[in-house]
């Protein structure tokens, strides 16, 4: 079967069951049609998620099963990870929400290293009541990094902006001692790798911001650009790779600037965030690039403040859905098109006679 015809089985953790995680979820998959391009399979509570559509009076109904390997294709499957009530505090973030968070977190994760489903589409979570519930990550990176034993990548996208970042979850006073020429040269070629087999780019443009304001202003405030990061953008250009900068990042988001590129690569969290999630809010995509695995989710957080109300915005959770599916068959045409591409031919062996032409005997 071919990438394209394949139909792809999207995994769904649920996030903070107490945030806007279960409505943006049922409000993506509301439409009957949405099962016919691709299986959904939600690892969550049946009780709870009927409990919440009712709420929010959606018509849909659950494939209730016990693991992922026996979901359906044409319905929206729910593993079944609590059969008993729970307690929803629309809002309020909880010990049995934070609880059923991890749950489904690592439910999801499991099925997804086994193959059971084909990608996995996270909901927001409460990254500070985790961790006080044991959770050792101060995010969703670090812990598919953890899980699969390699390095990712923070990296937003929307069809026309792609911003990815150096350092994630740290505070702003470490960044500077958080990168070096070495890691930024990694990022940028794991960066090239992503954009060529993620989203079909082959020899992608990328822009670096600088750390300091002004990129430095040539060492009046700051000299990362100078030691670390021209020298590592100088390197890879020299290597054949399309590196550009660094850029003061103040002035770098012109519309009529980052359209010249294909991607950049920021210094720090909101450095990059801040301005991707002003342009791109509702249609952002949060996608961990290098990983042997998919993971998208949506731009934004648990957002207590409208739980409950029936008003969240489904519209990037939805995005996080179709990105992590197109870039599931890009990524299968990507290893189809390099499992098959044409190799250099050997001319001689050692003693001179051409291996790829018969012999004269065969003639």
């Amino acid at each position: 079967m071919s990438p394209k015809d394949h139909k792809v089985r999207v995994g769904i953790s649920i996030g903070d069951f107490n945030g806007i995680g279960p409505e943006i979820i049922m409000k993506s998959l509301k439409d009957k049609t949405v099962t016919d391009l691709f299986t959904p399979i939600i690892f969550g509570s049946g009780k709870l998620f009927t409990y919440q559509k009712n709420i929010f009076k959606l018509n849909i109904n659950f494939n209730y099963i016990t693991e992922a390997s026996q979901a359906q294709s044409g319905k929206l499957n729910m593993v079944n990870l609590a059969k008993d009530n729970v307690t929803v505090d629309l809002g309020t973030p909880s010990e049995e929400s934070t609880k059923m968070a991890i749950e489904s977190l690592e439910a999801a994760t499991e099925a997804l290293m086994k193959g059971e489903i084909d990608v996995l589409v996270t909901a927001p979570i409460n990254k500070d009541e985790m961790v006080k519930m044991g959770f050792r990550h101060a995010g969703h990176t670090g812990y598919f990094e953890e899980k699969f034993n390699k390095k990712g990548l923070m990296f937003l996208v929307t069809d026309d902006l792609k911003v990815a970042v150096s350092t994630h979850h740290i505070p702003l006073v470490q960044v500077a001692e958080n990168i070096s020429k070495d890691k930024i040269k990694k990022q940028i070629r794991m960066l090239c790798q992503s954009m060529a087999q993620d989203f079909a780019v082959s020899k992608p443009k990328i822009a670096v911001l600088g750390l300091n304001p002004h990129s430095g202003d040539g060492g009046v405030i700051g000299n990362e650009e100078i030691e670390i990061i021209s020298p590592a953008i100088k390197e890879l250009s020299d290597q054949g790779f399309l590196t550009f900068g660094p850029f003061p990042a103040d002035s770098y988001f012109q519309p009529n600037k980052y359209k010249n590129f294909d991607a950049v690569l920021a210094m720090y969290h909101d450095q990059g965030l801040a301005p991707f999630k002003t342009l791109a809010y509702e249609e952002g995509v949060n996608y961990t690039a290098g990983l042997p695995f998919i993971r998208t989710s949506p731009d934004h957080g648990t957002a207590y403040d409208i739980a409950g109300k029936n008003i969240a915005d489904e519209q990037s959770f939805s995005e996080a859905i179709h990105m992590a599916i197109k870039i599931f068959r890009n990524r299968a045409e990507y290893k189809d098109l390099m499992d098959h591409r044409l190799q250099p031919k050997r001319m001689m062996n050692d003693n001179g006679v051409d291996e790829d032409l018969p012999s004269i005997g065969d003639a």
